[in-house]
């Protein structure tokens, strides 16, 4: 009963439409900045071998949802990472835009490493995760959190940017952490079991990590730009992918 009298005041907006639709909203929108995580997330734990990759994506996820909630807590120190600390090039930059450039310059450098790999394989030193090509599960979890606290903050500064309700923004945070749970292992194997979604995903991770390293610098691309470019491209590759499967069946079915 004390518990319930101790929440109260934080859902006093479940009588308020407005409340809802902002609820709503926030949920989609964390859904859908969770999806460069989430393409991260797949290609990092599709290097463990087979029998530890459920497990990664279940530890790094749960991890990434429990410093979401820190953060959310800890949400007026997040607000004002957004206040100037120095200027330079006639750009004011903030810790906010300090932690995007680090993180796209991180997403970049990895995404090209691996795009290197890819092309050609026989090149070890270059490869992504070292001349073994694969990662120890901490180290898998620790670069799932590296990355997870640059979209973190940037998720948050977001959803403080669209309501006051601190249940809201801790509501949209768990219910968008629990689909990226429940939809990373379905990613993650379609793209093992689909070569050329790699590199299109590697694609997207460079277009992201620059687009980061843009907006850390005051240039602000609208997200809407570049997930339209991202189902364009996944369209193309879902044709070519379709039209290779066709070619199979009619070559299979001549002999």
């Amino acid at each position: 009963m004390q518990l319930i009298e101790f929440l109260a005041p934080y859902f006093h907006f479940v009588s308020d439409p407005t409340a809802w639709v902002a609820l709503l909203t926030l949920v989609v929108l964390e859904i859908v900045l969770g999806i460069d995580n989430l393409i991260f997330i797949s290609i990092l734990t599709n290097k463990l071998p087979e029998a530890q990759r459920p497990r990664a994506r279940r530890l790094g996820i749960s991890a990434a949802l429990i410093m979401r909630l820190v953060l959310l807590a800890t949400i007026s120190i997040i607000v004002q990472l957004t206040t100037p600390v120095f200027t330079a090039f006639g750009h004011g930059f903030s810790w906010r835009d300090l932690i995007l450039i680090a993180g796209g310059l991180f997403l970049v450098w990895k995404a090209t490493k691996e795009i290197h790999h890819t092309v050609d394989p026989d090149d070890h030193r270059d490869s992504m995760m070292g001349e073994t090509l694969q990662i120890s599960l901490a180290g898998a979890i620790f670069q799932i959190l590296l990355l997870d606290l640059v979209f973190s903050i940037d998720s948050i500064i977001t959803a403080v940017g669209m309501t006051d309700e601190i249940a809201i923004m801790y509501i949209a945070v768990i219910v968008a952490v629990t689909v990226m749970m429940l939809a990373a292992g379905p990613l993650a194997n379609f793209i093992a079991k689909n070569p050329s979604i790699v590199m299109l995903a590697l694609g997207f991770l460079l277009m992201i990590g620059m687009t980061l390293i843009a907006d850390g610098m005051g240039y602000h691309v609208p997200k809407g730009y570049i997930y339209a470019a991202m189902g364009f491209s996944a369209l193309v590759e879902g044709l070519n992918m379709l039209a290779r499967r066709r070619r199979k069946a009619k070559s299979g079915g001549g002999h």
